[in-house]
């Protein structure tokens, strides 16, 4: 009986943890669909924070690679008084991303819905 009780609190404590943290993603970060990445990704900083192997394989035309694994040590390439676009293969790095940009006193955030993988636009391969 008690290990069902845990069992059960247990479970609690990870649907709690799923819906704060989908809450605080929405408040921080603005997901948009293509069209509306397309409108405005020209007048901010674009950053591809995939892998440079996966970025060399495709990326959205303008965009700079600063994989999630370097961001940390290669912040200083972004400004913070400029919006920032992200995208990512499918939408994971992109919201992790988003969440070091915040801390670190970045207001402006906006991640591409579905990612690369869902982008239909101009793309730019490495020959």
């Amino acid at each position: 009986m008690s290990s069902l009780i845990t069992l059960l609190i247990i479970i609690a404590v990870i649907i709690l943890y799923a819906v704060f943290t989908y809450f605080y993603q929405k408040r921080i970060v603005k997901t948009v669909t293509e069209e509306e990445f397309r409108a405005g990704y020209r007048k901010a900083q674009l950053i591809d924070v995939r892998e440079p192997n996966e970025y060399e394989g495709g990326h959205i035309l303008g965009a700079r690679n600063i994989p999630l694994s370097q961001l940390k040590i290669r912040m200083k390439e972004l400004r913070p008084d400029l919006p920032v676009y992200l995208y990512d293969q499918n939408g994971m790095r992109s919201a992790r991303a988003a969440q070091f940009l915040h801390r670190k006193g970045y207001k402006d955030l906006t991640q591409l819905q579905g990612g690369f993988k869902k982008w239909s636009g101009k793309v730019k391969t490495k020959k």
